[in-house]
């Protein structure tokens, strides 16, 4: 259970102001449907967490433990940097929906999703974790939980969202991670 629970609240503080929450908000701002961009979160989501669950458990199956650690505290102190830096998603020209708004969501954020700092921390703390499943499903509810409220106020609340307090809390938490993981002491939490 601590396992799901970190890593629900690391991949939510991690999402706050990422391009998913952007283009969230974009795509309910433009298509007034939340409906089918919230079913076409959830499936997206899903997708990319268990991908970087899969990769996890491959990685867990060929590495030595100590090497597990020295990347899992090297790829926390990354996500902690790429958490400092702007992450604007920037839309494109109108296109014509081919495979209606639930379509066009999924692909759109399942693209974002992929190699992002949710798959990634997934990745990462599964690699080293017994409870694969608990991590994928607890980063999967972190990135509803940051990404559904854009979804569900629209373009009302985008210009209200603290961005750069979230970036540096997020930062913070990736940098005590590290430290977790660099000394061991993320052992207690299943990373």
């Amino acid at each position: 259970m601590e396992t799901f629970l970190i890593s629900s609240v690391v991949v939510a503080l991690s999402e706050l102001g990422d391009k998913t929450q952007m283009l969230a908000l974009l795509l309910a701002a433009k298509y007034r449907r939340p409906a089918p961009i919230v079913l076409a979160l959830i499936v997206a989501t899903l997708l990319s967490q268990a991908l970087g669950g899969g990769v996890a458990m491959l990685l867990g199956m060929f590495m030595k433990p100590d090497a597990l650690r020295w990347v899992l505290c090297v790829s926390f102190v990354g996500l902690a940097g790429w958490s400092l830096s702007s992450d604007p998603y920037e839309a494109g020209e109108d296109k014509p929906l081919r495979f209606g708004v639930f379509g066009t969501a999924l692909v759109a954020f399942f693209l974002a999703e992929f190699g992002g700092k949710a798959q990634v921390t997934t990745l990462v703390m599964a690699a080293q974790s017994k409870a694969v499943v608990s991590v994928v499903a607890g980063s999967s509810l972190g990135v509803l939980i940051a990404t559904l409220p854009a979804i569900l106020l629209g373009d009302r609340s985008s210009g209200r969202l603290p961005v750069e307090a979230a970036h540096w809390v997020a930062a913070g938490v990736f940098a005590v991670l590290a430290y977790f993981a660099f000394f061991g002491g993320g052992a207690r939490f299943g990373f």
